[in-house]
């Protein structure tokens, strides 16, 4: 399918908040309830402004999945669950990697569909970090596009 990407305007930012949340429930089962309360309120209030945002909508104008890259880093990629494979997270890391110029992703280790994904799109691990960039005990898998 071919999706038209948009910029995200910060006024979309609570439809942003709601596809994360929804795309983390789906995906993050390893995360905790009070993880979900403590990350939600940072997305919203300082995520967001840090990286450059876009996203795929669907017919009915609503954000059916977002990106957010900052320093040719991919810093986000989150689909609503129900387009999940249907090709939305392909073409944002498409458009991420041709338009933004990205090559280097972080992912969490216990999240072994993005990493398949990742490997699947041409990215390599390249280091391992035993806590998130809050200091939390998830580690994350550092990528980079061969």
């Amino acid at each position: 399918m071919n999706y038209s990407i948009e910029t995200i305007l910060p006024t979309e930012y609570k439809e942003v908040v709601a596809v994360w949340e929804a795309s983390v429930r789906a995906t993050h089962d390893f995360l905790k309830e009070e993880d979900i309360a403590y990350f939600k309120p940072l997305i919203l209030n300082q995520y967001l402004d840090a990286v450059t945002l876009r996203c795929i909508k669907n017919t009915d104008n609503k954000i059916i999945g977002f990106s957010g890259v900052a320093e040719q880093n991919l810093e986000m990629l989150f689909i609503h669950p129900a387009y999940r494979g249907k090709g939305v997270g392909k073409a944002l890391l498409q458009n991420a990697i041709e338009d933004q110029k990205i090559n280097k992703v972080d992912v969490n280790e216990q999240n072994e569909q993005a990493i398949g994904f990742y490997l699947h799109s041409g990215f390599v691990t390249y280091k391992r970090s035993e806590l998130d960039t809050t200091g939390k005990p998830y580690p994350i898998l550092h990528m980079e596009l061969q």
